[in-house]
Order: C-alpha cells, then sequence, then structure tokens
C-alpha cells in the first residue's frame, strides 16, 4: 500500500467512525469469574520474580527503544504505593520508532458480557507534557484476520482499547482507535503528578454502544459513557471493503493479553512513572 492509498484508508476511517452506526447482533458468552492481582512484591528487588516459567505472574517485557536511547525497568523499593516493592518504567522520547517500555500478562479471555475491573496505582514523575501517554492496553491479538497479515502496519494487527493522556495535557481517556472508535475523553479531572494516583477502569464488553465505559481517579467518577469497547467484525469489514480488501475478524473475539507501563510514549518528553497495586478481574 503506497503514501496516498494509507492516507485515503485513514481518511475513510476518520469518516466512517463519524457516521458510524452497528445493528449487528453479538452473541455473548461471558467468561467465569477471574482475579490477578500483584503489588511486584519480590526478593532483592529482583525483576526476574515477576516472570516465573509457569506464566503465574507476568508474561513478558514490552521493550522498543528509540535509535538514541536505551529505555529502562526495574523493580525499586524507594518509592511505594503499597508493600515493600514497585516498578519503575523510564521511556525516553520517540523519534523514528515508537517508545515503549511495559509489562504485559497474556492468557486471558475477556468476551463481550463480561463485566471487566482494572485497577493500578501510578505515580508519574515531573510535570512535563504527557498528551497522548498510554499507559494500558487491553487487546486481541488472535481476532486479526491471518489472510491480511501486517498489510496496514504491525501497530494493527492487535485491535483494543488503551487509557491515554489527551485533552490537551494530562487528562485519562480511553482510547479506541484500534478498534475503529473515537477516543471517550474527558476533561474535567486532570491526572496528579508527583504523588501516587489510584486509577480503576470499569468495563462491560460488548461490540456494540451497549458496552459500559467508566473511570475512575482517587475514587472520583470520571468518564460513564456507553460505547463499543471490543472488536466489531462488521465495523472492519466494511472499512476494509472500502479498499477492496476481504477482511474477517476471527471469531469468537476475546482480549487475551494486558500490558501496564508506558506503553508508548509519543510525547516529546522523558517519561517516569512508577506502578503499584495491580488488578485485573472478570465478574
Amino acid at each position: 500500500m503506497n503514501k496516498i492509498q494509507q492516507a485515503t484508508f485513514i481518511c475513510i476511517i476518520v469518516f466512517f467512525i463519524a457516521c458510524e452506526s452497528n445493528t449487528e447482533t453479538i452473541v455473548t458468552t461471558p467468561t467465569e469469574k477471574f482475579l490477578f492481582e500483584d503489588g511486584f512484591e519480590t526478593q532483592n528487588n529482583s525483576l526476574t520474580e515477576l516472570f516465573p516459567a509457569d506464566n503465574s505472574r507476568w508474561t513478558l517485557i514490552q521493550q522498543t527503544d528509540p535509535s538514541n536511547a536505551t529505555n529502562e525497568i526495574s523493580i525499586i523499593d524507594t518509592e511505594v504505593s503499597e508493600g515493600q516493592n514497585a516498578i519503575r518504567f523510564l521511556a525516553y522520547e520517540s523519534n523514528t520508532l515508537l517508545s515503549k517500555i511495559d509489562i504485559e500478562k497474556g492468557g486471558l479471555n475477556i468476551r463481550a458480557g463480561d463485566k471487566l475491573l482494572i485497577s493500578a496505582d501510578f505515580y508519574i514523575n515531573g510535570n512535563q507534557s504527557i498528551e497522548n501517554l498510554l499507559l494500558i492496553d487491553l487487546e486481541c491479538c488472535s481476532c486479526w484476520d491471518p489472510t491480511v497479515g501486517n498489510n496496514l502496519g504491525s501497530e494493527n494487527q492487535c485491535p483494543g482499547v488503551r487509557l491515554m493522556m489527551s485533552g490537551g495535557n494530562d487528562f485519562l481517556s480511553i482510547e479506541r482507535g484500534k478498534i475503529l472508535g473515537t477516543t471517550l475523553q474527558q476533561t474535567s479531572v486532570p491526572f496528579p503528578r508527583n504523588q501516587w494516583v489510584s486509577v480503576q477502569w470499569e468495563m462491560t464488553m460488548s461490540a456494540t454502544e451497549s458496552g459500559v465505559n467508566k473511570l475512575f481517579i482517587n475514587g472520583t467518577e470520571v468518564l460513564n459513557e456507553f460505547g463499543m469497547n471490543m472488536p466489531n467484525a462488521s465495523i472492519f469489514r466494511e472499512i476494509f471493503q472500502n479498499q477492496g480488501i476481504e477482511f474477517t475478524l476471527q471469531e469468537p473475539t476475546f482480549y487475551e493479553r494486558v500490558q501496564i507501563g508506558v506503553t508508548a510514549n509519543p510525547t516529546a518528553e522523558t517519561v517516569e512513572l512508577f506502578v503499584d497495586n495491580f488488578s485485573i478481574s472478570v465478574e
């Protein structure tokens, strides 16, 4: 796909989202109850303890370094929300490469109809602009059409929803671009800096507008909107058909991984982030 075709494809996506309507019936099969918690407690600040061979804690580290620096990850005991340890991420600004440093929990099975709660404590050091900084990604890689492959870029191969700073600088919002939706944005409560902040993200999962999306900062509800929060087969099919591409979303669709940390740092600044007291649960 050349640059002109790519630009046309992006314009079509924006237009389609603005005019989006969907009446497709989605069959839901709720997942059994599930709970995973981690306070990043280790012996001797050992990062390797987070990644046991049985994957009972975290699965892997995602790290993409900009060409002029190396991002950092470590277990620390100097700045914690609770217990003895927290995890520290240092992500340098992006250049030709999108800077990332985060940890991933794989093996999940989050489906339409599930009531999902993700919570964590964050500490963002400094007062620099963090517009577009991404903190949590929930993704479905198995649902991508294998016949299409990476023809539209590797960043598109794992559709999902993400927590992103937007609205001018540091307003935490729910970003839905990878499922071809608009950002659910709030500009009423800025994200506090240089202190521990409790974040709760609650969703009732749906590929239609019946999805529920709530966001809490330090116990205060800052966002509560209906809207799809899972990939929708008919939307993907129509968007790709406009480019003459046959695309079939692989079903049943489910989110199989969550990533937390600096899942992307497209800002013009270096970001130092601490995370503690993480949990993800399905009711």
